[in-house]
């Protein structure tokens, strides 16, 4: 199967097309820009998104869910994020379907528009923050701390699977504060959150950083984010959190009485990930035999292959096999026993290597008459002959060497790849032969930062929190500079 994929050195993006269509993630759909997670690839994301549920419940937050339309006026009330979002918002104009009296199927029936368009949620600022303005009337009904699953429409034209669609998956926080501090301290927390869970479940180093005012989001007064680097050295905004002072709450009107009974403004953020963290595991790990699952989220975590000649071994076989699994799952460990009799072994083991199963037992009637099994890691391809006694034990610390090693991995090739530049030609040439984030000197101006834009296709990807100052100048201008930004080309 892995002959049939293209390599990364060939064509990375058909490489990455291949591995989400041949290795069961998703498929292309029938409405132009949009996608179908396939059961493999919802697996996946299921598995992604209780542990994020996880961690935001541990955090203070709860689950709500709010309408998928909203009202046009509403987005018009916040100026930046109005233009921000209009272009690449979807329209509901009209609310029925009628026959064409002409005989040519199905017309929108022109007495059924809508006395005001509703647009599919592109992100929920502003039907949130009119619901909110009924909730919080008291300094006791902050903070609110809600979070909600849900899906949204961008309208995009250029689309790429689970890294930009027009239709996507994902959550979105939205909290509101009673003062400046706690908000910027929630935007902050959150960021902290989901640099834990792409670190220690996805095994994807990032960079924790805020963003330059041209990056930030439509409506924000700051926006942080985490950077992940991809192994074609383009860089993947991985998750972002924003702190959006009272803007929202004052264009929807949303106050309350302090504890000295004046009436405020609440302070607030939002903050969300989506499927776009499958697209950057995909790209930080997999090869070109196919995708590499880090154990902790895998939808797989291991998988048991019978090699057999005849019903009576394959009994036997399927007898100890269970037993293996039963030890297994007692452990916590998602396992598969495929004795299916479709396939030969060999297909079997290449179908798993493309799909990423972190690990694969390989179990005969000679293994089990001298007590040991077949094990081989995905990560490294290393096959290792283990006693069947204590197996369970040995697989589990297999699955927690395979996570550290593919963060490890993926950290190493990060730190390679991250370089240094002082002066605009050798800018230049980092990023067209080298790749990777680039340090360098930017004079905090939108224009210039425009102009690199231009110029090379690179773009500030953040101001690393805890970023030392050091005098410089610009590379591009020559004006001075208190200190370096990372710059990358991007997805």
């Amino acid at each position: 199967m892995s002959k049939e994929l293209t390599t990364r050195a060939a064509d990375y993006s058909q490489w990455y097309n291949d591995l989400v269509i041949k290795g069961g993630l998703a498929d292309y759909s029938a409405v132009r820009g949009c996608m179908v997670i396939k059961p493999y690839g919802y697996a996946l994301w299921e598995n992604m998104r209780d542990q994020l549920d996880k961690m935001f419940k541990e955090t203070g937050h709860v689950n709500a869910y709010f309408p998928l339309f909203i009202p046009k006026s509403f987005l018009s009330k916040e100026a930046a994020h109005v233009e921000g979002f209009a272009k690449e918002c979807a329209v509901v104009t009209h609310y029925r379907l009628m026959n064409d009296p002409n005989g040519k199927g199905i017309v929108v029936d022109p007495d059924a528009k809508l006395e005001e368009e509703l647009i599919v949620r592109p992100t929920s600022e502003t039907i949130i923050w009119n619901t909110y303005k009924d909730w919080i009337q008291s300094y006791r009904d902050l903070p609110l701390l809600i979070n909600q699953w849900a899906n949204v429409v961008r309208w995009e034209m250029r689309t790429r699977l689970f890294l930009r669609t027009a239709e996507f998956l994902w959550q979105e926080g939205h909290t509101a504060h009673a003062t400046k501090e706690e908000a910027v301290e929630e935007t902050e927390k959150m960021l902290d959150v989901y640099a834990s869970f792409v670190e220690e479940y996805m095994a994807v180093p990032v960079i924790k950083g805020v963003k330059t005012a041209n990056e930030r989001f439509a409506g924000a007064e700051d926006t942080y984010c985490i950077e992940a680097l991809m192994q074609d050295g383009k860089a993947l905004q991985a998750g972002t959190s924003h702190f959006l002072g009272q803007n929202f709450a004052k264009a929807f009107d949303v106050q309350f009485l302090n504890k000295e009974n004046k009436l405020e403004y609440v302070w607030a953020t939002s903050w969300g990930v989506s499927t776009r963290l499958i697209g950057a595991l995909i790209m930080a790990h997999s090869d070109d035999q196919g995708l590499v699952m880090p154990p902790k989220i895998a939808p797989l975590q291991v998988v048991i292959v019978p090699i057999y000649k005849g019903e009576e071994s394959k009994a036997v076989i399927d007898e100890k096999a269970n037993g293996i699994m039963k030890d297994l799952k007692t452990l916590g460990i998602s396992v598969k026993y495929d004795n299916s009799d479709h396939a030969r072994p060999g297909w079997k083991f290449a179908e798993y290597e493309l799909k990423g199963v972190p690990v694969r037992i390989a179990l005969g009637l000679r293994d089990i008459e001298n007590n040991v099994v077949e094990v081989a890691r995905r990560d490294t391809k290393e096959k290792v002959q283990l006693s069947i006694t204590g197996i369970s034990d040995a697989v589990k610390n297999i699955l927690d060497d395979i996570q550290q090693n593919m963060y490890n991995r993926a950290l190493a090739f990060r730190n390679e790849n991250i370089r240094s530049a002082n002066s605009w030609d050798e800018f230049v040439q980092l990023l067209d032969e080298k790749g990777g984030f680039v340090s360098a000197h930017w004079d905090g101006t939108g224009e210039t930062e425009d102009k690199i834009k231009e110029q090379t296709k690179a773009t500030i990807r953040c101001i690393p929190l805890g970023n030392p100052a050091e005098d410089g100048v610009c590379v591009l201008t020559g004006k001075p500079s208190k200190q370096r930004v990372l710059f990358a080309r991007a997805y």
